[in-house]
């Protein structure tokens, strides 16, 4: 069996990177500001998401109504810092991110390894990126 090697070559994804970038940027914020609104802005409407804690939902309401939640409890008083840790497109309107989160203590990363990674799955429509399912999860702590 020949396996695929899966990737868009086809065109510069130059911009679409700083997009991609700029939209966990905004997640990152939306997270640090408890900005629910923000946080979940960038999912389409049909998104599926799965929270940290293992809490699955099948649209962007149901996702605000869950992010809010977190946002106004236990997560009110959490920063982080979101890094794009990598990104492939395996169609000029599909893309596969990665990011790693680290919560921040005094202004630094508390630890050297993430305490969380998600992984994303985009499209682009309308001339912009869309989250349409996105998966976090919890590493486990340093040794």
């Amino acid at each position: 069996m020949d396996v695929p090697n899966v990737e868009d070559l086809s065109i510069d994804h130059t911009e679409d990177r700083a997009a991609i970038a700029a939209l966990i940027s905004d997640i990152e914020r939306g997270s640090n500001t408890n900005d629910a609104e923000l946080l979940t802005g960038q999912l389409a409407m049909n998104a599926s998401t799965v929270n940290v804690v293992g809490s699955r939902t099948t649209n962007r309401d149901a996702a605000l109504a869950v992010s809010r939640l977190g946002l106004q409890g236990p997560l009110r008083d959490e920063i982080a810092e979101y890094e794009l840790a990598g990104l492939i497109f395996i169609r000029p309107d599909v893309a596969v991110a990665h990011k790693h989160a680290w919560a921040v203590e005094n202004g630094r990363r508390a630890t050297g390894a993430p305490a969380m990674v998600a992984l994303y799955i985009l499209t682009r429509e309308k001339d912009r990126w869309w989250v349409v399912a996105r998966q976090n999860a919890a590493t486990p702590p340093p040794q």
